[in-house]
């Protein structure tokens, strides 16, 4: 193949050996067998997502679990259905509908596996707005309507489809815009629905892959759960508070210690096997800089800002004298902040840990500016100005002979979202605090950030996320109001994921040659229906369980711990209830983390200069700041454990396997990473429902977690703590 052919296909070479360059137009899409399937899927999935989202170890479900199950679901009904045809009421009898087309489809395969995930950003598991619910009337003991709930997730998860109707011609068209995460997808579609004449296909390969990760998984899912957080060092320094500090992966810097549990290697940050090696580094860089350089440095060497009153990994919060704040007192009879009582109760701290953490999430947002500006602006100006005149690859070409979606189809849909969230913030003002105008600064936000977050993930697969630089500027305009910050936050940061979402599934659906509408319509009746039932789930549980959520107050092994939620509340009280200006001001103790927001928008200038100075230096263009400074930004709840098998398991699959063994990658990679997620996934649904339900349960030295508990003590002189030594 020669270098115009290369072009032609894709310029990426992981697209040129993933992706069919073939396409039937004739296989039917809008079939029975694609919505029942996935309806049903969309249901079962947002329940169970739901469900699992407040255990103290969530278990998403993720796509590639219902890219398997319902592979047979639509060969069983392409057997038993009917194969006679109807004709639909007022329409042409040459329009005759049939419940069984013919054999089950790849096409019709996708578009169930989409419907099921619609509305989960990057595999969230749950509608982001339920969060406030959440934290409404299980945190702060208050209450919020179920109207007012529900139109708060349906516009936030609907609105940002308008962005991405504005974009897609930008990061969907492009070839260079590969959507690395999508690659799983297409291979585990082709390795299902080809047929393969060698001896171990992909079928197969994906079928033996899936038995070993689902048996394997009772073992750390049940029978032996400390292999999911081996943190060795703790064990052999069982007395030192230093040491277990340094190797707890889960609530210290994690040193030495891994995990032989999928489902904590791919956590947070994703299967490390569908991360590009050069993200792979880049995200190594930021964590070693970050938690093993600047943490103990400030730490250890400086105490800066009293650190060493508190635990060194934490996000919770805490009083001057180290003990966990009692936020609930600080709130007053109007859901605002009781000045006095916060007068009296002093300011909320932050460990080390969690204060750097929004440092470099400052860094982050920054560089994301600068970066794609100066890296990427020439690109997004020439694609904008030649418009339909750029060069295609064979992908964009094939697509065209299907009818795009009209533009009005999303500007009616974002002017809805947007006249019904107006609504919301007027009508129901005394709900959500937000008032309109915040609505629209949100949303303008949300606009200036998703397309160049977009390209971010479409190269590197990434997503530097809103949430720090929503919540701090709400903070600022309007503190002491917390549900009015997190709704901001939910309206400027989660319509960018549902923007991102929307479009990586259309470069799935643009990889899949699947009709542009067909993409639409599913995507936006799935996100509506996954949206009421996490709201119905939510609202289920809240009300059933007691002392939900109430790590303190749960009875001994609870897994009602909620620590996602624990996260999104102690935002709440860091951005809107207490506010920015009286953590982060110049009177704050932690005004000095603002000079992050300096650090990360001059940095890849300085990349940037030296690409030019060196330009046969390759390497140079590949530091991407974004990703480097937002390596930790899954923490918390991520931990160092996540991180650790993270990286090792990625450099082993994505640099030496991919380098040496390209054959064998091009093969099974992507069909390796579908097999792991979905055979603990459905392990993990197996044990909850088996034995958890039941109650059934075994104890041993194995069950009784990673052995760690003196990494959570402070080591300020001083300082007393339940379970800790006085020093």
């Amino acid at each position: 193949m020669d270098v115009k052919d290369t072009e032609e296909v894709s310029p990426v070479e992981e697209v040129r050996l993933t992706v069919s360059t073939t396409d039937d137009p004739t296989l039917p899409v809008w079939t029975f067998r694609m919505w029942f399937l996935g309806l049903l899927s969309c249901a079962v999935m947002s329940f169970l997502n739901q469900f699992f989202s407040y255990r103290t170890e969530p278990l998403i479900i993720t796509q590639i679990s219902v890219q398997v199950a319902s592979f047979p679901a639509g060969h069983l009904l392409a057997r038993i259905l009917p194969s006679r045809t109807f004709a639909i009421p007022g329409v042409s009898s040459r329009r005759r509908f049939s419940l069984n087309p013919g054999p089950f489809n790849i096409k019709e395969h996708v578009l169930i596996s989409i419907f099921a995930n619609a509305g989960y950003a990057f595999g969230s598991g749950s509608a982001y707005a339920v969060g406030i619910v959440n934290i409404i009337k299980a945190f702060y003991g208050r209450s919020i309507s179920f109207p007012a709930a529900w139109l708060l997730i349906i516009t936030t998860q609907v609105i940002g489809y308008g962005w991405a109707g504005l974009l897609r011609k930008y990061v969907v068209e492009p070839a260079h815009m590969w959507w690395p995460s999508t690659l799983v997808q297409v291979s585990l579609f082709r390795a299902l629905h080809e047929k393969e004449d060698v001896r171990m296909s992909r079928a197969k390969f994906f079928v033996i892959a899936f038995i070993c990760s689902f048996t394997w998984y009772a073992v750390p899912g049940y029978l032996f759960p400390t292999l999911t957080t081996v943190s060795w060092v703790c064990w052999a320094f069982s007395k030192s508070v230093t040491a277990q500090q340094l190797g707890s992966g889960m609530r210290g810097l994690g040193l030495g210690a891994f995990t032989l549990d999928w489902s904590a290697v791919a956590a947070f940050l994703f299967s490390p096997l569908v991360s590009p090696f050069f993200a792979i580094v880049n995200v190594f860089i930021g964590y070693v800089i970050i938690i093993y350089v600047v943490i103990p440095i400030a730490y250890w060497k400086f105490d800066l800002f009293d650190a060493k009153t508190f635990p060194i990994f934490s996000s919770h919060l805490f009083t001057a004298d180290g003990r966990d704040y009692d936020i609930v007192s600080i709130v007053n009879d109007k859901f605002e902040l009781d000045e006095v009582q916060y007068q009296k109760n002093g300011p909320v701290n932050l460990s080390m840990f969690f204060a750097l953490t929004y440092g470099f999430g400052f860094a982050t947002i920054a560089a994301t500016l600068t970066h794609v500006g100066l890296f990427y602006g020439g690109e997004v100006y020439n694609r904008y100005r030649e418009s339909y005149k750029g060069k295609d690859d064979i992908h964009t070409k094939m697509m065209k002979r299907y009818a795009d979606i009209p533009g009005w189809w999303f500007y009616s849909l974002l002017g809805l979202s947007i006249a019904v969230s107006i609504f919301l913030c007027t009508a129901m003002n005394d709900q959500v605090q937000l008032p309109w105008w915040g609505l629209i600064f949100a949303m303008g936000m949300a606009f200036v950030f998703t397309l160049p977050i977009a390209i971010i993930t479409a190269t590197t697969n990434q997503t530097p996320g809103l949430n720090i630089i929503t919540e701090y500027a709400m903070g600022l305009i309007l503190p002491g109001k917390p549900i009015a910050n997190v709704c901001f936050k939910v309206y400027g940061y989660t319509s960018v994921l549902q923007a991102v979402a929307f479009l990586s599934d259309f470069k799935l659906g643009h990889y899949m040659k699947i009709p542009p509408k067909s993409m639409f319509m599913v995507q936006l009746i799935g996100t509506i229906v996954a949206g009421t039932i996490n709201l119905g789930v939510g609202w289920w549980l809240l009300d059933s369980v007691d002392m939900i959520c109430q790590d303190g107050k749960l009875p001994p092994n609870s897994p009602w711990t909620c620590p996602g939620d624990r996260v999104f509340f102690d935002a709440s009280v860091i951005w809107g209830l207490v506010g920015p200006k009286r953590i982060f001001g110049s009177k704050g103790n932690y005004g000095s983390m603002n000079w992050f927001f300096l650090g990360g928008l001059l940095g890849p200038v300085v990349v940037w200069l030296f690409h030019k100075q060196l330009p046969k230096q390759t390497w140079i263009p590949l530091i991407n700041l974004p990703v480097l400074l937002g390596a930790t930004a899954a923490m918390p709840p991520a931990t160092p454990l996540n991180f650790n098998s993270w990286v090792l398991v990625g450099t082993v699959f994505n640099f030496f396997i991919f380098r040496y063994r390209k054959k064998w990658w091009q093969r099974y990679n992507y069909i390796l990473s579908a097999a792991l997620d979905a055979g603990v996934a459905f392990m993990g649904v197996f044990l909850y429902f088996a034995l958890t339900m039941e109650n059934k349960s075994i104890q041993w030295w194995g069950t009784a977690g990673e052995h760690c508990q003196l990494a959570t003590c402070p080591t300020a002189k001083g300082i007393v703590r339940e379970g800790c030594p006085v020093l």
